[in-house]
């Protein structure tokens, strides 16, 4: 009983609320969660065919009817053909990793990704013989010279974490696709409300569902968006092997979270242009990094190539460390958190907490100074986060 068999031709905010369910005899209205490890079968051909297939409902470490809801619903607004949904966005990148790269292979990295990114790459996937080389983000000359003859993926965000850097995409695209590789985007920071990687070029779009396609901090989560084969089968089958898998609960909570997703990321958009703005007139900050200020060197590439710029906005304090702690303690709203996305608002100091698991060179090359602050702005009212913020400015002087 599907109350719509095809959501291709409806607006993003429909097939954000509707695509993919499929009710029940039950006749449901929102979509069930199936708490169930295993299913049964009519008869053992029909287990045996299952089986053999890897279609149908079989085993919730792989397949589960709330997860596919998600899945679906996720991949329709992306508009890639399929999608996988893992435990966490880390889970899913190490699983596009293992399941598409193999020992001697090679990734073009942006310098300017989570530093938990590149702990995997550095620390585990090196280890399996698959070697990383990190350039800026913006540097298309330093993308084009890195590659190598085994290079297989190049892999970014757009905007970067956390000091909102942009690549463009379809550049990137056209370059891995001369070489023979593939462009990995991680969408996180944007979603697909505000930028669709696969419209330019991209060959496959990761998220940490944890962040902005949950909305409120409940739930770890995470998924892949592509092409049946390099999705649909290839990290499919790492997913029914290795089982990093999402539970159905969370997944329902992403769904959920999915039908406000267009109305949030303006929201959070239009709170974080209004504190970048005010961000720029205070005395202690040294700079501001917001794609939706026209400061930003990239400010005409964010508008050609996403349709709001996200609820992220860091800063440089002067002072360095002592000035940062400082005013991140004096906050009494904003949550002291490295998680976004959510709407409360955070902040955090991506120099110890994000990203202190690199080096100081790493954080140095990644340009993640020690007076670096980064707030995920959510949904209070803007004036209440720049009085909460003004207790400590008043502290720096």
């Amino acid at each position: 009983m599907n109350p719509i068999d095809d959501t291709a031709d409806l607006g993003f905010a429909s097939r954000a609320v509707r695509a993919g369910q499929v009710r029940t005899q039950e006749g449901e209205h929102a979509e069930p969660i199936f708490l169930t490890s295993s299913f049964v079968f009519a008869n053992a051909a029909e287990a045996a065919a299952r089986f053999s297939s890897g279609t149908g409902n079989i085993y919730s470490r792989f397949t589960n009817p709330t997860v596919r809801v998600f899945q679906e619903r996720l991949a329709a607004l992306e508009g890639g053909e399929t999608c996988i949904a893992t435990s966490s966005g880390m889970a899913a990148i190490l699983a596009t990793c293992m399941a598409l790269l193999k020992s001697g292979d090679h990734i073009v990295s942006a310098n300017a990704v989570f530093g938990t990114t590149v702990s995997l790459f550095n620390q585990y996937l090196s280890k399996f013989g698959v070697a990383t080389t990190y350039v800026r983000l913006s540097d298309l000359r330093a993308w084009e010279a890195a590659i190598q003859p085994n290079t297989r993926l190049l892999y970014l965000e757009t905007p970067s974490n956390p000091l909102m850097e942009l690549a463009d995409i379809r550049a990137l695209a056209d370059l891995a696709h001369t070489h023979d590789c593939l462009l990995v985007v991680d969408n996180c920071f944007c979603t697909p409300a505000l930028q669709l990687p696969f419209r330019l070029g991209a060959d496959l779009v990761i998220h940490s569902g944890t962040k902005y396609l949950d909305g409120q901090g409940r739930c770890v989560g995470g998924a892949v968006v592509g092409d049946r084969q390099r999705v649909g089968t290839d990290i499919y089958g790492f997913l029914r092997t290795a089982g990093p898998t999402l539970s159905p609960f969370n997944a329902w909570v992403f769904l959920k979270g999915l039908e406000t997703l267009t109305l949030r990321m303006r929201a959070h958009s239009e709170a974080a242009l209004q504190l970048a703005r005010w961000l720029e007139t205070q005395p202690a900050v040294a700079r501001v990094y917001y794609p939706g200020l026209a400061s930003h060197p990239q400010h005409e590439l964010a508008k050609r190539q996403q349709s709001g710029f996200g609820g992220i906005v860091s800063f440089d304090l002067r002072g360095g460390r002592e000035a940062a702690w400082t005013l991140i303690d004096a906050t009494r709203l904003l949550s002291i958190t490295a998680n976004l996305g959510d709407a409360k608002s955070t902040i955090t100091h991506p120099a110890t907490t994000t990203h202190g698991r690199l080096t100081p060179q790493e954080r140095a090359v990644a340009g993640i100074g020690e007076g670096l602050v980064r707030i995920s702005a959510g949904l209070e009212d803007v004036a209440d986060l720049q009085a909460d913020l003004e207790r400590g400015f008043r502290l720096l002087g």
